[in-house]
């Protein structure tokens, strides 16, 4: 006689498989990155440099873009003014500016004087006039010349002792030294990093 509290083996089976619904069981055969169908609702994903809250940069009136760009450029020249440009690089090019802006040269007075001279020398101006405003064209110009030589062979001694292997043309060193000598002390480009009288 069979017992009234045993249960079939088949009734276990049944009871310790739980049933699975058909949404489920769909959802558990998609694939990984599978997208839903279209007119299914999806959730959002942030998006990547989405601005926090959204709120997009408000647009800049003429005049703070105005005022922006002088802002810009007024950075701009001042560092130019301190760093300089492309052929102001190098070592090299440190060192003769160095040499140059340590001394008073002749050439700093050079177009003052010429605007002298380009008065003085007015067919409208008495003789003695015209003669001393020659003199005095001479003059500078010949203190430009001597004053040129001294700066050039202090610069090919000092680079030849410091920079022995520089690939750097002595006659653009010569010629940028040069240029600089006849730029007035406050105009030099870029500022000058020694006093007058120190040693380089």
């Amino acid at each position: 006689m069979p017992s009234l509290f045993r249960r079939k083996s088949t009734d276990l089976v049944e009871d310790t498989v739980t049933s699975v619904t058909p949404d489920e069981e769909s959802a558990s055969a998609r694939p990984r990155g599978y997208t839903p169908a279209k007119g299914r609702e999806t959730p959002k994903r942030p998006s990547a440099g989405r601005r926090p809250g959204g709120t997009p940069t408000k647009p800049l009136t003429k005049e703070e873009a105005r005022e922006r760009r002088r802002q810009q450029r007024s950075e701009a020249a001042a560092e130019f003014r301190r760093e300089g440009g492309p052929r102001d690089r190098g070592p090299e090019r440190l060192l003769v500016r160095n040499v140059v802006d340590s001394r008073r040269t002749v050439g700093t007075w050079f177009f003052g004087g010429a605007l002298i001279v380009l008065i003085g020398s007015n067919a409208a101006m008495p003789p003695v006039v015209r003669l001393v405003s020659n003199l005095l064209w001479g003059a500078l110009a010949l203190g430009v010349v001597v004053d040129s030589l001294l700066i050039c062979r202090k610069i090919r001694k000092l680079v030849q002792e410091r920079f022995p292997r520089t690939d750097q043309r002595m006659g653009s060193l010569y010629l940028y030294a040069i240029m600089r000598s006849i730029t007035f002390r406050r105009m030099r480009t870029p500022a000058p990093r020694v006093n007058l009288g120190d040693p380089v």
